[in-house]
């Protein structure tokens, strides 16, 4: 059964999209996706689907500047002028809280994708008491120091123009580079998936298709800065299973070189239960390449030995 609805967002204006794909029958396990940058959690239908046919409730809501989740189009991409990171984390705890409640005593998983990797990640150093384990999907390294640049940049381009203000600059210094290694090609989303198909649909759509605000990048950057933190990885619980999974020839995980070195960290901080798993030939989105059925049942087989 799939069921939409709408809550509260910390940012105490939005009204925040979720969704929740509950089994027929008994709910064995509970699975809270963070979705990536510039799309959405319906996105994730057909994986949830499969779960839940499998006895596990999908839960996922659309972040603040995404999906459902904006007061209108000059929202998307926007987060908060000063607090947008903080909203966005508080966000993923309040369905993490109401879903909990009502299936207690559930075991309870959570998986983040590509911007959703990052979120997650920084929610972990703060929330992690409790799960029974988490997916880190399609993620990536950025040092400090870039970060803080890009961040400087967003801030110069926002006093002149404004953070509502959409800039092809930054874009192209967050995103440009990720479809080089693809070309020559007719498609700047290359390196979302070789499944043609499914790449068509992902440019087709206008919630995956605008372009970020600056106080987007700007927000997200400063999530990201806290995972380079060194103690950013020794607060998570050395009990915690987490299972790292990427395409191979993934550009936001440097073709699993920044995926590895962040598994590399968790795996020496002590963790007992850290694994690893890069698909040959796999773009960004795992889940939509042609091989998804593949990282389905990898994921399923995952979780139903971990609850």
């Amino acid at each position: 059964m799939k069921r939409e609805f709408y809550y509260p967002s910390s940012d105490g204006v939005t009204q925040i999209h979720a969704i929740e794909w509950k089994p027929e029958g008994k709910v064995k396990a509970v699975l809270q996706i963070c979705h990536g940058m510039v799309e959405y959690i319906d996105r994730y239908d057909g994986f949830a689907k499969y779960l839940a046919d499998r006895g596990f409730c999908v839960v996922g809501h659309d972040h603040l500047g995404h999906g459902k989740s904006v007061q209108s189009e000059d929202h998307l991409g926007f987060f908060h002028e000063t607090s947008g990171n903080k909203y966005v984390i508080t966000d993923i705890h309040r369905l993490r809280r109401a879903t909990q409640k009502k299936y207690e005593g559930v075991p309870y998983f959570m998986m983040g994708h590509s911007m959703g990797s990052f979120l997650l990640r920084q929610y972990l150093t703060l929330r992690a008491e409790g799960l029974a384990g988490a997916i880190i999907m399609g993620t990536g390294y950025m040092p400090y120091g870039l970060l803080a640049v890009g961040q400087t940049v967003c801030k110069a381009i926002a006093a002149v123009k404004g953070w509502n203000y959409r800039s092809e600059f930054v874009n192209r210094l967050g995103m440009g580079g990720y479809n080089k290694q693809f070309e020559p090609s007719d498609s700047t989303k290359d390196w979302i998936t070789s499944d043609e198909e499914m790449r068509k649909a992902y440019e087709a759509d206008p919630l995956c298709s605008f372009t970020f605000t600056v106080n987007g990048y700007y927000q997200m950057f400063e999530g990201m800065k806290v995972l380079t933190k060194k103690e950013a990885v020794q607060k998570l619980p050395k009990e915690l299973p987490v299972f790292f999974v990427a395409g191979a020839d993934d550009p936001v995980g440097a073709n699993g070189e920044g995926v590895t070195k962040v598994f590399r960290k968790y795996e020496s901080s002590g963790m007992k239960d850290v694994q690893m798993k890069l698909y040959s030939g796999g773009r960004h989105e795992i889940l939509n390449e042609v091989n998804r059925m593949e990282v389905y049942e990898d994921l399923y087989q995952w979780l139903e030995a971990r609850r």
